[in-house]
């Protein structure tokens, strides 16, 4: 295959010798890089089928069958390329496990992140690959991110098509449990925490906001959040007196105001009370979204618990949040009590002037390669995803460059076909250029 990418490329050459004196897609790409992107041209069809092979297994989290199949299927891909491969499995944590790809070289270490597993249990009506037209395609986690899946090998492939992965020093990391992590989270998250270290920059192919215009490079954190109050039972007639109090209803609702009066207008700041159950006796199950309440009009209320979530922008947000919320579920109304406590989720991942720069040298990319500028998506428009997991540990962090398309997470998940090469040609050159010139390409 390189051979023939050679020839074209001379060819492309030699017609760019009669051509304007105006700087020109091909003027702007190093001689290596117009072969990377005849390399992606040349194996889209294959891109596609591979795509269409992993969207075919169902992979939802807790099939960890399929979640190791797929992966089975990517392990071939990347041993084909020379990478050294590691299945961690998952037992510890509760889930099918990850798969690990090391490919040493001697440029700086760069992580790649996808994830295995879909939102849709073999359950689901929604198992299979549908091809639309010539350019859009349905299928469970076609972009969520199976899509984002194969431009990481694509874009690898096209490397070393072109003679140019050996100088590459990359990790590839696919967890199995992205859509619902395993616990405890430190372990469900150690194999990729662990391959972190030492690297420089982070990619996540996630499909972020689904369009190809914008690109992450901040993420808000999740956590969870439990309020427990009690009061005195008694009769109704007597709520407010001095030996009954106001009750644990009012003293959840003192909390809740409290939160919104302090807290609400704080940009990038959210925290959601999503379940609410009150009264004499209070049941919460296992799982912390269902339960039930028994209670009267009649009777002041004894118990209530509250469960929320607490999404923020950098780490500092999130210990000023709750701090203050612990300092408002602390000032009680007579005759209560109020706990509050924190469960750890994902990590907010803040917009660094390292992710900046890694924007800055995927804009240079794209434009070089005569596509359009990208810019940074809101982060109140970016969920929580894997790459925040490596905010603290790696000082350059994009995602959002997978696969384009609309409706993730539903049965009316799309992929734009047409953005597979696209994406998979800027990724193989934001590689390439870390490799070779680093983050300080992003100033030429």
């Amino acid at each position: 295959m390189r051979r023939s990418l050679l020839a074209a490329l001379v060819a492309w050459l030699a017609l760019g010798t009669h051509a304007s004196a105006q700087p020109t897609t091909e003027a702007l790409l190093s001689p290596e890089e117009r072969v990377v992107a005849l390399a992606v041209d040349a194996d889209n069809a294959r891109t596609l089928a591979l795509l269409q092979r992993i969207v075919d297994i169902n992979s939802g989290t807790m099939n960890f069958a399929g979640v190791r199949r797929v992966a089975d299927v990517l392990r071939v891909e990347l041993d084909s390329l020379g990478f050294t491969t590691k299945w961690i499995d998952g037992a510890a944590f509760h889930r099918a496990g990850h798969l690990v790809a090391e490919h040493p070289g001697p440029g700086p270490k760069l992580l790649l992140i996808g994830h295995l597993d879909t939102v849709f249990e073999p359950s689901s009506p929604f198992q299979k690959f549908e091809r639309l037209d010539d350019s859009t395609a349905r299928g469970p986690g076609i972009i969520d991110m199976k899509g984002g899946d194969v431009i990481i090998v694509a874009a690898l492939r096209a490397l070393k098509s072109a003679g140019l992965l050996s100088r590459l020093n990359v990790t590839v990391v696919y967890d199995g449990d992205e859509e619902d992590a395993g616990a405890p989270l430190v372990e469900a998250r150690r194999a990729l925490t662990d391959v972190a270290r030492g690297a420089t920059a982070a990619i996540g192919f996630e499909d972020g906001p689904g369009d190809p215009h914008l690109a992450v490079i901040s993420r808000r954190g999740d956590e969870s959040w439990t309020l427990r109050t009690t009061g005195t039972p008694a009769h109704s007639s007597q709520i407010f007196q001095k030996d009954v109090g106001a009750g644990a209803v009012y003293e959840a609702t003192r909390v809740l105001s409290e939160f919104y009066r302090q807290l609400s207008g704080e940009r990038y700041l959210t925290f959601n009370p999503g379940l609410a159950l009150g009264g004499t006796s209070v049941r919460l199950d296992s799982t912390g979204v269902a339960g039930a309440a028994d209670g009267k009009s009649n009777v002041v209320a004894e118990r209530m618990t509250v469960v929320g979530d607490l999404r923020t922008i950098s780490p500092e947000q999130l210990a000023r949040a709750k701090q203050t919320m612990q300092s408002i579920a602390s000032a009680h109304l007579p005759n209560t009590t109020a706990e509050l406590t924190f469960d750890a989720g994902y990590p907010p991942m803040a917009p660094t002037a390292g992710n900046r720069r890694l924007l800055a040298l995927y804009d240079r990319v794209s434009r070089d390669l005569g596509l359009w500028p990208v810019t940074a998506v809101d982060p109140s428009k970016a969920g929580a995803a894997d790459v925040s997991f490596v905010a603290d540990i790696v000082p350059l962090k994009i995602d959002g460059v997978g696969l384009s398309g609309r409706d993730d997470h539903t049965t009316k998940e799309t992929a734009d076909l047409r953005m597979l090469p696209v994406q998979t040609k800027r990724a193989a050159l934001l590689l390439y250029r870390l490799t070779t010139k680093g983050a300080e390409a992003s100033d030429e």
